[in-house]
């Protein structure tokens, strides 16, 4: 289960009432940034843009490849923690907005995390120290520290031993 806290609606989907629930200029505010981390080929520079102008908390050594996808209407709801790789064209998600609702939720990354290429982070999931997340998988429930992911429906393919120290 996601942790998310659920907001209903009245009249009109939750997206048409967008404005009512995060300001115009703090989104746009946002894209701006976003798109200029989504191109930059400097990952320090692109680390301290998200966490100085989005309030993003992106531990030391953190790789956001090319073309990451954070969160454009809650980005401050995301945690990576150090030494991660987040691969090619990967989206991570704080918020859906539904139909008769809309839902928030934190978006925690361990250390030493691996996300493969084109994968979905939905809100309110928490991914485990060392987990290695496969290209393309759509993780909507908690990843276990050490565990291999993959597919969509997100499945447990191997959980490693943690390293002896």
């Amino acid at each position: 289960m996601r942790r998310t806290t659920k907001y209903p609606v009245q009249g009109a989907n939750s997206l048409w009432q967008l404005y009512r629930t995060v300001s115009f200029w703090k989104v746009l505010k946002n894209v701006i940034i976003i798109q200029i981390g989504r191109y930059t080929p400097f990952l320090p520079l692109k680390n301290w843009l998200y966490r100085t102008f989005l309030g993003m908390k992106i531990g030391e050594q953190t790789a956001l490849a090319f073309m990451v996808m954070p969160d454009i209407l809650f980005p401050e709801n995301i945690r990576i923690g150090r030494n991660c790789v987040i691969g090619y064209n990967t989206t991570i998600l704080a918020h859906e907005y539904l139909v008769d609702e809309y839902r928030l939720g934190d978006v925690v990354i361990g250390d030493e995390v691996m996300i493969g290429a084109n994968s979905t982070i939905l809100p309110g999931v928490v991914i485990g120290d060392r987990a290695v997340v496969a290209a393309g998988t759509v993780v909507h429930k908690d990843v276990p520290p050490g565990a291999m992911v993959a597919g969509c429906p997100m499945r447990i393919v191997r959980m490693n031993e943690p390293p002896s120290k």
